[in-house]
């Protein structure tokens, strides 16, 4: 008798399935990503150097006969077998990404060349997970795909900017050069269970600042915007890409159109955790944008996408992910 495993999965695995990479696939993204195709009867391989990810994030998948995870960095080729990649490896935050400027720009780049030659070479598609900071601190409001972007190529942001900007430019040659089938999605501000605690960002910052009694610390004067789009909508939006047709490559716009001030988020936070905090206000970082709002125009005619989580319902969901954490780490 066949052990249990991918060997007995193979046989018994459902005809439409597919064979996907997911790179990142311990992070924030990555995970949630991974259990919506495992659940879609997919055998999905994830791969993760964790330098944010958390193996935490797929544990409740170990156990999947058409899970696995492996520990590789993309900077290096890798050599599998697959019909669909989605790479979503890179450090996110700037907290993260500015820890190690030079290998943030080696993930975004050489990770883009790694696994372009592994879709060019299998004939998989692959989709890219861009981001809204190739927009910059926009001079157009709301931002369409067609804005080129104000980025400042030698600030302490560059290396997450330019280097998912140089990764769009490689998906595009590839596709122009080698016919490889591409996909590139800009992500905007996107939040929800399983984000870092500690990777910087506002939702993160104001929810464990709150939860643990501490200021609520506001870079600025918190009159800057961003739009907040609920994780479950994002992946959504992501697998929606992925599937369309092959003339949909993008680059297409996957965000929340709602826009809220950073102030009013730390107020709303505030209120539905049920803190005392005081708002503390510190220096705005260099070159930190604005103005954040995506046009999903595209998203909404090509994919019939559009966000449907609330900020508030998204929130709640949020707050209770690391109301646990801060629990569980107490009680530890």
């Amino acid at each position: 008798m066949a052990q249990a495993g991918f060997g007995e999965y193979e046989m018994t695995r459902p005809y439409d399935s597919k064979r996907i990479l997911v790179t990142g696939a311990a992070g924030f993204l990555g995970s949630h990503l991974c259990e919506r195709l495992v659940d879609q009867g997919h055998d999905v391989l994830g791969i993760d150097n964790y330098f944010t990810g958390r193996r935490a994030n797929v544990a409740h998948l170990l156990g999947k006969p058409n899970f696995e995870i492996m520990r590789h960095d993309v900077t290096f080729p890798l050599f599998v077998e697959v019909d669909e990649i989605y790479n979503l490896a890179c450090p996110a935050s700037p907290v993260h990404y500015q820890y190690d400027p030079v290998q943030t720009t080696k993930t975004s780049v050489h990770g883009a060349i790694n696994m372009l030659g592994l879709a060019k070479r299998t004939g998989a598609k692959i989709l890219q997970a861009s981001t809204s900071e190739v927009y910059g601190d926009p001079e157009q409001h709301p931002q369409t795909e067609e804005y080129w972007g104000n980025v400042n190529p030698i600030g302490p942001r560059s290396c997450y900017d330019e280097g998912k900007r140089c990764a769009e430019t490689l998906f595009f040659d590839y596709h122009r050069q080698n016919n490889v089938r591409i996909k590139v999605m800009r992500i905007f501000n996107t939040y929800g269970p399983r984000m870092h605690p500690e990777d910087g960002r506002v939702v993160s910052n104001f929810i464990m600042q709150a939860l643990t009694g501490q200021p609520i610390t506001i870079y600025g004067d918190g009159s800057q915007t961003r739009s907040f789009c609920y994780v479950d909508d994002l992946i959504e939006g992501m697998i929606r890409l992925m599937n369309s047709p092959d003339k949909v490559i993008g680059p297409i716009n996957i965000g929340n159109p709602g826009e809220f001030t950073i102030r009013q988020l730390a107020e709303k936070i505030v209120e539905m955790v049920g803190a005392d905090a005081e708002l503390v206000f510190r220096d705005l970082p260099v070159n930190d944008p604005l103005q954040r709002k995506p046009d999903i125009g595209k998203a909404v005619a090509l994919l019939d996408w559009r966000p449907a989580i609330a900020l508030e319902d998204g929130l709640s969901k949020t707050i209770d992910y690391f109301r646990l954490l801060v629990s569980d780490r107490r009680s530890a």
